[in-house]
């Protein structure tokens, strides 16, 4: 009997177990915006600058809001390296109803490799960052920092499917996204971003992309995740300010998603 019953409470704690760990997703509806800026001041040198607003239940509520700043070094017309500070405000509800935010701050170093090959623009990128963020308790105070190292690869493609190049252009990126730390145990894997739309240049310093995006995210639980149904809205501002354009130094931007 009394092997009887402890075969039984192995069997609910084996089962209790499991059902705490299956896996839980959570589908969110959400509108993320942006502009993201890169500045030529010389045919090597420049800089970037981003600012985000994502928001949750589509437009409803905050989800954070994203600042990003940094120096730009273009080797040619392919590869440019790029690396910064950035700071992002992550909106906690709290028990009023209300929104508590904690500040999250970065530095960055970036990689960036494109090429053109007929109709198809190719962009190439490896982001690594350092992040600290702040760990909020019920009350909204800060209760500790957390620190991580995230490494992000990202590909993305733009097509022309019109002759007329002032036409939309069809656009397919993905980036997929890796962090490791001392707190970081069951979610090496981060998030992963995929994206379906459409880009359009609206002059010489102003273009834009439309589409929809999904961000599968892993949760620090490891069998939590987010999918979140994203409809964005992104503004690409390049401004050229050499005197004496190189030809053989085009300017192209070097920003992209937070």
């Amino acid at each position: 009997m009394r092997r009887f019953t402890t075969v039984l409470i192995i069997l609910f704690v084996c089962a209790a177990a499991q059902g705490q760990t299956e896996k839980e997703i959570n589908n969110q509806a959400q509108f993320w915006t942006s502009i993201n800026s890169t500045w030529r001041f010389s045919d090597h040198w420049g800089a970037m600058g981003d600012f985000h607003i994502r928001r949750t239940n589509f437009i409803q509520d905050p989800n954070f809001y994203f600042l990003r700043l940094g120096g730009v070094y273009w080797i040619n017309d392919k590869i440019s390296l790029a690396g910064g500070a950035a700071a992002l405000w992550l909106a906690k509800p709290d028990m009023n109803d209300g929104f508590n935010y904690a500040l999250e701050k970065r530095i960055y170093q970036q990689l960036l490799w494109r090429s053109v090959n007929g109709r198809a623009k190719f962009l190439q990128r490896i982001r690594n960052e350092q992040r600290w963020h702040e760990v909020l308790d019920p009350e909204g105070s800060v209760n500790r920092i957390r620190f991580s190292n995230r490494v992000r690869f990202l590909f993305s493609a733009s097509i022309r499917i019109f002759e007329d190049e002032k036409k939309p252009r069809l656009v397919l990126s993905d980036e997929i996204l890796f962090h490791f730390g001392k707190e970081i145990v069951y979610n090496t894997f981060d998030q992963n971003r995929l994206f379906i739309g459409i880009s359009q240049r609206l002059n010489k310093r102003l273009s834009y992309d439309f589409g929809y995006m999904a961000v599968y995210q892993q949760k620090y639980s490891g069998y939590n995740y987010d999918l979140n149904h994203t409809l964005r809205l992104f503004f690409y501002s390049s401004p050229d300010l050499r005197k004496k354009k190189d030809e053989k130094l085009p300017h192209y931007p070097v920003g992209d998603i937070e």
